[in-house]
């Protein structure tokens, strides 16, 4: 793999982003398309990772900017997984927003998933005598 390159995300483009998505099965966002286009539409900030010209990764922050961070997507090809890029696009938001009160996400509860988060220094939310709460249409 080349020189991977991190930069803000500034125009949507749905194929390349569909083809992330499609390469790690989040059929609930590739089946809807057009909701798709309009999460990363209204999304608070869009970060890449690029080798060349192609898509190999990105990261995609709601919230408001001052007090709240929420990761709500963060997807990096397969073939480039364990290189390190999903840590540098966390990174890389983090200095975005260093005064950020909170920085939260909600993932699947996976051993391997759980060690990637917990190495990038997040915590359970019971660690900091708080849960989470979802209503979920799914």
């Amino acid at each position: 793999m080349g020189n991977i390159v991190i930069k803000e995300y500034t125009t949507v483009i749905m194929t390349e982003i569909l083809l992330l998505y499609e390469s790690v099965g989040w059929r609930n966002y590739t089946e809807n398309p057009a909701m798709l286009e309009e999460a990363y539409e209204n999304s608070l900030k869009i970060l890449a990772a690029w080798e060349n010209d192609k898509l190999v990764g990105i990261i995609r922050a709601v919230g408001d900017g001052s007090s709240i961070l929420y990761i709500q997507d963060i997807i990096v090809l397969p073939d480039y997984q364990k290189q390190g890029i999903g840590k540098r696009l966390i990174a890389a938001l983090r200095e975005i927003y260093p005064d950020i009160y909170q920085t939260v996400l909600i993932t699947l509860n996976e051993p391997k998933t759980v060690k990637f988060y917990e190495s990038c220094g997040f915590s359970l939310s019971s660690e900091h005598n708080c849960i989470a709460f979802i209503i979920s249409s799914l």
